[in-house]
């Protein structure tokens, strides 16, 4: 068993509240959960209203396709949210669970 396991974190200029950064958060869990298989949560700073960091994890049997689908994942972020910059992104994966 392979874990591919990334951290994402976004810049949220246009973000003026927690309202809005959750609004925000919410449609990119909701959209990449709709479209990947993969496990995706706000991990960090919860309480800063222009940054959100996301926890995203994917399960394979096999490693490069866990770091492929991790790497899909990011890349629609950025394609699809142009509101939410990627200011910095951490990918690793575990084997030989």
């Amino acid at each position: 068993m392979n874990v591919g396991v990334a951290k994402v974190t976004l810049r949220l200029p246009s973000s003026h509240s927690l309202k809005e950064k959750r609004r925000v958060v919410s449609s990119i869990r909701q959209r990449v959960r709709a479209k990947f298989d993969v496990a995706i949560a706000e991990v960090e700073r919860q309480d800063t209203w222009q940054v959100a960091v996301l926890g995203i994890a994917s399960v394979s049997n096999s490693a490069p396709h866990a770091q492929q689908a991790l790497e899909a994942v990011m890349r629609f972020i950025e394609s699809d949210r142009p509101d939410a910059e990627m200011i910095d992104c951490e990918l690793e994966i575990i084997t030989g669970f």
